[in-house]
Formats: structure tokens, C-alpha cells, sequence
């Protein structure tokens, strides 16, 4: 009997094994970007530009200069959920980015992609008033052609995943109207952020420039909302557009992922439960 039951355990062992490498080679073979901070703020990959840019503010992106040069930000050594983590210090007016072309996968006619990354703070102590957005990618602003996670302006702070067209379409008066506003979020009460502990968040998007597009946000591997569908489209003028970092946010940031199609929830999970990052996946 002890011979039979052997065989059977290294059958199953072998099963599990199997399906974890076969969705870790999943992902890996989606990665368009990824950014762990271990060895500076430079990219580990990237089908695009690897550099991280400063700009003097918003409006000074076309002169951004390359490198980490804000010294409100810094290569946290050790603090990360494994090595180095990126570190927003302070609020600055300051913008710190990586470009978009390429990186994000972009398409005008069928855009599908998903961001990955951890973020550890505790908002209602670490934010100074004002929103502030620990991601924001555009071409323009956030409510033009944008996808962005953001911690509203006033304790308790909420916490929301924006998918903002082009601003022409959904709001071509840009007036100060809520319900339009709204109708483009997921948003997420009493969010688990907290000092000492990381928190895993995934922005899925998919059929983005089609009439049934999409957006989800999950927090930790759980689901917490979608919008869809989205059928503003999101015009990009692709060498301008970036990979926004820390707009007015105080915190620790580490593993940012982008890949070039929408995630499984099985796959979300599986990010979410990396321990030592996604080196375990490019390895």
C-alpha cells in the first residue's frame, strides 16, 4: 500500500508544480515592463524606454531630464516588499515618470493591458491634504485620456481606480459634474493600507477604444469593482504620454508591473501572493 501512495503524492506534487511554473511562463511572456527598484529607479526590463525622467513640474514635460534628479524621492534600501522600494518623501510639484510609448502596449483601435504594483502607507497620517494619486498614465491630464489610482482629498480618505477618455467626448464642457465623474470609477472605501504592511493593487483594462471597454481594480488579489462598458475613446498622441509616479503622494512604492493583456483573477492572485517580487517569474 505505501508503494501505491507514493507514487500518487509525487503525481499530485508534480501537478501543482507544473500549473505554478505554467502561470508563472504565462505572465513573464506578457511583461511589457517592470521596474522592482533594486538596482535604482532604472527599469530591470522594458520594451520601451527603461529611464526614469524629472520634470520641474506638469507643464515641463517636454524638457524632462533623465534620472531620479527630485530629491523628495529616493531608493529606499531595504524597505521594499523584497530589496529596494521607491520612496516619495515629501509632496512635490516635482513629476517623476517613465515614458508610455511602447511601455504600456497602447492601441487606438483594441487596447487591452494590465498594472501592477504594491504600495505601503497609511493614508490618513502619511498624505498631506489634496489629492494624490500614486499612478497616473496620460498623455495630457487625468481627466483627458487617462487611467490613474488615486486617495481622495479628506479623511477618511477613500481610495479609487479613474478611466477618464477623451475629455472632449465625456465631458466636452468640462464642467464640474459629478455624475459624470463618478460613472468612470471604482472606488473603495475604508482601504487596507497601512504602515509596515504592503498592499498589492492590479488596474485591469480591456477593449479600450472599442464600444465595450473595460476596468477593474483589485486591492490584495480581491476584486473590488469594475466599470464598463467604456466607450469614450482614448486618443493618445503615444511619445507624449507617461507613466506618472507619486503626484502629491507619501509612501513606498515597489514592483511596478505593466503587461499587454488583461490579467485572470487566478493570475491576479498570483501576483498578489509574489513575496519575493517578479524576479521569481522572469527567472
Amino acid at each position: 500500500m505505501k508503494n501505491v501512495i507514493k507514487p500518487l503524492y509525487l503525481v499530485v506534487l508534480f501537478g501543482l508544480l507544473t500549473a505554478f511554473l505554467t502561470e508563472k511562463n504565462k505572465l513573464s511572456g506578457h511583461l511589457l515592463f517592470y521596474a522592482s527598484f533594486d538596482e535604482g529607479a532604472r527599469a530591470d526590463f522594458a520594451v520601451g524606454d527603461r529611464e526614469i525622467y524629472t520634470a520641474e513640474n506638469r507643464k515641463d514635460m517636454a524638457r524632462a531630464k533623465k534620472g531620479l534628479l527630485n530629491t523628495d524621492v529616493a531608493i529606499a534600501k531595504g524597505r521594499g516588499l523584497v530589496g529596494d522600494a521607491l520612496d516619495f518623501k515629501r509632496k512635490s510639484g516635482k513629476i517623476s515618470f517613465y515614458r508610455a510609448a511602447k511601455n504600456m502596449g497602447y492601441s487606438g483601435k483594441d487596447w487591452s493591458g494590465a498594472v501592477s504594483f504594491w504600495l505601503q502607507l497609511d493614508p490618513a497620517r502619511d498624505l498631506e491634504p489634496g489629492y494624490c494619486d500614486p499612478i497616473q498614465i496620460t498623455d495630457v491630464n487625468y481627466n483627458d485620456a487617462a487611467l490613474w489610482v488615486d486617495f481622495t482629498k479628506d479623511n477618511p480618505r477613500d481610495f479609487r481606480l479613474g478611466a477618464m477618455g477623451d475629455l472632449k467626448v465625456w465631458n466636452p464642457d468640462n464642467s464640474e459634474d459629478e455624475q459624470l465623474v463618478e460613472a468612470r470609477l471604482v472606488r473603495v472605501g475604508s482601504p487596507p493600507f497601512e504602515r509596515g504592511k504592503w498592499t498589492h493593487v492590479l488596474m485591469n483594462f480591456s477593449g479600450l477604444n472599442t464600444q465595450n471597454g473595460k476596468v477593474e481594480l483589485y486591492v490584495d488579489g480581491s476584486l473590488k469593482g469594475s466599470v464598463d462598458p467604456i466607450k469614450d475613446p482614448f486618443t493618445w498622441e503615444e511619445e507624449k504620454a507617461g507613466i506618472l509616479l507619486g503626484l502629491n503622494y507619501i509612501g513606498l512604492m515597489d514592483e511596478l508591473a505593466v503587461f499587454d493583456r488583461k490579467l485572470t483573477r487566478d493570475e491576479v492572485k498570483t501576483l498578489s501572493t509574489l513575496n519575493k517580487g517578479l524576479k521569481t517569474i522572469l527567472e
